[in-house]
Order: structure tokens, then C-alpha cells, then sequence
């Protein structure tokens, strides 16, 4: 398990009521469900929708594990014109 640093932007951010935080996890799937649980329903719902990076980098499989230290940011869906 690896310790990893979130940092939520936007209407994730707004859901998780906080900027960042430090979480351990082994994989994208089990920080989403960890957050879910630690942040409730809101953030559950804005965590569907969102892109995720790790290391500025996308990550779409959930099930590789995470490498430690890893920076990961939650972007929801942005709005533009």
C-alpha cells in the first residue's frame, strides 16, 4: 500500500471539502472507494464522472497499483464555451 497525496479541483474539491489530502491506497479502485467512504455521497457521485491523473499523467485502469509517493489529481468535467 502506498501513500499518495489527492489533490481535488473544482466541484471535486467543493464535494470533498478540502484541497488535498494524503491518502495510503494500493490502486486507483481502492483510493476512489476509500474517498467515497471518508468524503460521503457527494464526493462518490463527483468521483464517477471525473479524469484522474497520477503523476500528470491520465490513469484510466483502476487496477494498476499506484507508485509511492504519487501525486493524484481529481478533475471533474469542465464547462467551457
Amino acid at each position: 500500500m502506498s501513500t499518495v497525496r489527492v489533490r481535488y479541483f473544482a466541484g471535486a474539491r467543493a464535494a470533498a471539502g478540502v484541497a488535498e489530502e494524503d491518502v495510503s491506497a494500493t490502486n486507483l479502485g481502492d483510493l476512489l472507494d476509500h474517498l467515497a467512504g471518508r468524503h460521503g455521497s457527494a464526493l462518490a457521485a463527483a468521483l464517477a464522472v471525473c479524469s484522474y491523473l497520477v503523476d500528470g499523467v491520465q490513469w484510466r485502469d483502476r487496477s494498476i497499483p499506484l507508485p509511492a509517493a504519487a501525486t493524484v489529481d481529481v478533475l471533474p468535467p469542465f464547462a467551457g464555451g
